[in-house]
């Protein structure tokens, strides 16, 4: 692409850019490591796992302001020969405008998944009293129409439809992930604004050399029609399991969830057993103190969570059959404390392998799969 009158240099085109964010993202991974290693020393490795995202954050900070945030380019950017430009006049970023790319690129992730969650518990919990109300006002509307023996069926409402459909796609509602894949396709199209956050804040990439027409560089346009055919048939597939239940559930108030129950506060748990994300979205969303402040589940099943752990493996009489050997955890590096096994056989404790699989679903060691409901705590 040739540049505006004034501008001699063309702008970087998408392979350039791409391969700066790749280096950048290799060079920010080592500082990383090498974060966590020294993290792990001072505080040992359950502290540096429980506080993996901050670190992630530290180290992106740390690299983007030692280059970026200062005026310098990047690594990757000085591999590619490209530098950063405001829009389309190739000026060069004023410093607020670099701290903000940088803060909303980095800290906004972060923020949003430490907001959501809290986020959707609240709109959660009124959708679900919500539901019960309207199981109620249909309960008796059936109950007046059985004694002034008339036979109909009483259909939900179309507000308690919405609400049901809004509360089983609350996670999909909510998460910023189409926005970002229609931010990527946009930036395989044009070949201009790689992430978001640069998108906000009008920044490009130029070449710092003059490229010569044997030197073009074919385009992602590819890329881009596959991922808007990708989102096209996600949604229509969508569409079209919504309007086959809701054919299916007419005149029920969970239209739309197939088989369900209601259970405590009025919760609707799915009775698929393959219902793994829209189950589990109950026990992700329990505090990180469980003792300090019960979840919602811990009420209705009335299993409160214990203060200490039930089974320590640092007493010799707890499960001798494991070996010396095999009695500490590969996390924490201290004995097991209720020691949970997973579906490739590794042994953890509960807390240790349940905090990474939550984070990173795989086993530790041999990188199996390893989900937070296959998880298999040992007794006796």
């Amino acid at each position: 692409m040739t540049s505006s009158s004034g501008y001699t240099y063309p702008f970087a085109t998408s392979p350039d850019v791409i391969r700066s964010h790749q280096k950048d993202a290799y060079f920010s991974g080592v500082l990383l490591e090498q974060l966590s290693t020294l993290l792990r020393k001072i505080k040992g490795a359950r502290y540096a796992h429980t506080y993996t995202s901050e670190t992630r954050v530290l180290s992106e900070l740390l690299y983007l302001g030692l280059t970026t945030l200062i005026g310098n380019r990047t690594l990757g950017e000085e591999y590619c020969d490209i530098v950063q430009v405001e829009g389309e006049n190739g000026q060069l970023p004023a410093l607020g405008r670099r701290a903000g790319y940088i803060l909303s690129c980095i800290l906004g992730p972060y923020a949003l998944g430490k907001i959501l969650p809290a986020f959707r518990r609240r709109i959660r919990a009124k959708l679900e009293a919500n539901l019960k109300k309207y199981t109620r006002q249909q309960t008796r509307a059936q109950q007046h129409a059985k004694e002034n023996g008339v036979k109909k069926t009483v259909s939900s409402p179309l507000g308690a439809r919405i609400q049901s459909y809004i509360l089983k796609n609350l996670d999909t509602i909510t998460s910023p992930s189409p926005i970002y894949a229609l931010s990527l396709a946009t930036f395989y199209f044009t070949g201009s604004y790689y992430h978001l956050s640069k998108r906000i804040w009008n920044l490009r990439y130029i070449f710092t050399r003059q490229v010569q027409e044997s030197d073009s560089r074919a385009g992602y346009e590819v890329l881009g029609i596959l991922l808007v055919l990708q989102m096209a048939v996600q949604g229509y597939l969508h569409l079209q399991n919504t309007m086959t239940r809701d054919a299916v559930n007419t005149g029920t108030l969970g239209a739309g969830t197939g088989g369900t129950a209601l259970v405590g506060g009025g919760v609707e748990v799915s009775l698929d057993p393959n219902a793994y994300s829209t189950n589990n979205t109950l026990l992700f969303d329990s505090p990180a103190n469980p003792s300090s402040a019960p979840s919602e589940l811990q009420k209705w099943t009335n299993t409160p969570s214990a203060d200490e752990p039930k089974y320590e493996l640092n007493k010799d009489e707890t499960m001798a059959w494991i070996g010396g050997d095999n009695r500490k955890c590969t996390l924490c590096l201290e004995g097991m404390k209720d020691p949970s096994v997973t579906t490739c056989g590794h042994v953890f404790c509960w807390a240790c392998i349940s905090d990474w699989a939550r984070e990173k679903p795989e086993c530790p060691l041999c990188r199996q799969s390893c989900l937070v409901q296959h998880l298999l705590p040992l007794r006796g």
